[in-house]
């Protein structure tokens, strides 16, 4: 599988979004660089078809489909839109992701999925006291589960700090079990990565100022 965005923009004169040209595909993790408060959002909703470019094509195996492409594509994290609140305990994110994803999500499945990722000691933690390290595992891998899933985009994983390096490990990671997997982060977090290890496939997006959106419901 393997997603376009051909030269796609979002507001007056690109002003949410300017033109911005990426593409991601199975088994391969690409890393894009957007800053400003709402552009990695509004980037994460148009490559998961879940908003409307004002100009430029997303594209799905060489295809017009929006409709495909929501239902392969999970958009992870994404502040306002998919991100879980703060307040909510992991072991309840954890049921309701298991029955978005058609799987049994009774307490006993919760505890059995929460052992395999190593956090059940974790269960009764909220949200905004999870590791970023463990937040980012655990809700990537929680989407993977969905039946129809084919690919990843994470939002912002850098906002809740730690180190960058792991969660690009956790994109690769990804990746390297066939899923299409794109990264939505800030320019520090790539230069910290990028000291280390190569960054594969990597798209730009201009820095200039943005237009807030209400994203509320987009998800």
């Amino acid at each position: 599988m393997r997603i376009e965005l051909r030269q796609v923009t979002k507001g007056k004169n690109g002003s949410a979004l300017p033109e911005t040209s990426l593409q991601l595909q199975t088994g391969a993790a690409t890393f894009a660089r957007a800053e400003t408060e709402q552009r990695p959002t509004v980037l994460g909703l148009i490559a998961s078809g879940r908003m409307r470019p004002d100009s430029g094509t997303v594209l799905i195996d060489g295809q017009v489909d929006a409709s495909r492409i929501r239902r392969e594509i999970a958009l992870v994290d994404a502040p306002i839109v998919s991100e879980p609140a703060g307040n909510v305990a992991v072991s309840q994110v954890v049921a309701e992701e298991l029955m978005f994803a058609g799987l049994k999500s009774h307490p006993i499945a919760v505890a059995r999925t929460l052992d395999e990722m190593g956090l059940r000691d974790r269960s009764s933690t909220d949200m905004a006291d999870l590791a970023p390290t463990d937040r980012i595992r655990m809700l990537t891998e929680l989407a993977a589960r969905r039946p129809e899933v084919r690919g990843i985009v994470l939002v912002s994983p850098d906002r809740h700090g730690g180190d960058p390096e792991a969660w690009w490990r956790i994109a690769r990671e990804l990746a390297a079990r066939d899923l299409a997997v794109l990264v939505i982060a800030g320019v520090a977090a790539h230069t910290a990565i990028s000291s280390t290890r190569e960054i594969e496939p990597l798209a730009d997006v201009p820095s200039d100022s943005a237009t807030l959106f209400n994203l509320e419901g987009l998800a």
